[in-house]
């Protein structure tokens, strides 16, 4: 049983090599990436109760980044102290995310797979699934090997989006046929969940709801912002029982 969409793998691995150009194929993630990395970090020193003023406050923590491309989420948190993974079941990704974080002089561990083939011997404090559920074949096999690989307590980011009419006028309609933000038939409708449905599949695999977030673009000042409106894009966090 495999959670890979090899459609999905193919489809990212021809981009691969536009990882960390900010005005490329990935430029709607780089935008994306600063209000990604400070909630990210706001949950964190929160969650595990870290003093906000250590100048590596996730220090110690064991991260992993299911579906993490170029790197663009393992680097910062690398040098915000964690310890990260990175996988990805697209070898042209990691090759990137290698070669990269190399020439960062960061210390990240890579590897080439989906969540049910890593190696069961290591358990994480925090779990990234950031704009990957949407493009896996069985979402509920994906969050019950998420389940395995987290430690008792350790907190799951799933950010995705919603599903519904809105969602495909604006994550559809919109980003990949008007404005040109995404190439097309970069997301299927059909993989998008809402937020009940992603709760419900948690909860069937140990996880306990914590807090759902909306973000927002802004298109006059080109930045993202959090919002109370989950319609489109969203971000759920999990604890694991």
């Amino acid at each position: 049983m495999t959670t890979i969409d090899k459609t999905e793998i193919e489809k990212f691995s021809k981009l691969a090599a536009d990882w960390w150009n900010p005005n490329g194929k990935f430029k709607p993630l780089h935008i994306f990436n600063p209000i990604r990395i400070e909630f990210i970090k706001r949950k964190i020193i929160s969650h595990f109760n870290i003093n906000p003023n250590n100048q590596y406050p996730l220090e110690k923590l064991k991260i992993l980044d299911i579906g993490c491309g170029g790197g663009l989420l393992c680097e910062p948190l690398s040098r915000l102290g964690a310890i990260m993974t990175g996988i990805d079941a697209s070898k042209n990704n990691i090759e990137v995310a290698k070669l990269h974080s190399k020439e960062m002089n960061l210390d990240i561990e890579y590897t080439e797979c989906s969540p049910e083939k890593l190696n069961l011997e290591k358990e994480y404090d925090v779990i990234l699934n950031m704009e990957v559920i949407e493009h896996v074949s069985d979402v509920n096999l994906f969050i019950k090997n998420c389940s395995k690989l987290i430690k008792k307590n350790g907190i799951m980011f799933v950010a995705t989006i919603n599903k519904n009419l809105k969602s495909y006028l604006f994550a559809i309609i919109g980003a990949e046929y008007i404005l040109r933000w995404l190439p097309i038939n970069t997301h299927s409708w059909d993989k998008f969940l809402t937020p009940q449905n992603l709760e419900e599949i948690a909860n069937k695999n140990n996880f306990l709801g914590d807090e759902t977030i909306g973000i927002k673009y802004n298109i006059f000042s080109s930045n993202w912002y959090r919002s109370t409106d989950i319609s489109v894009n969203y971000i759920s966090t999990f604890l694991k029982n």
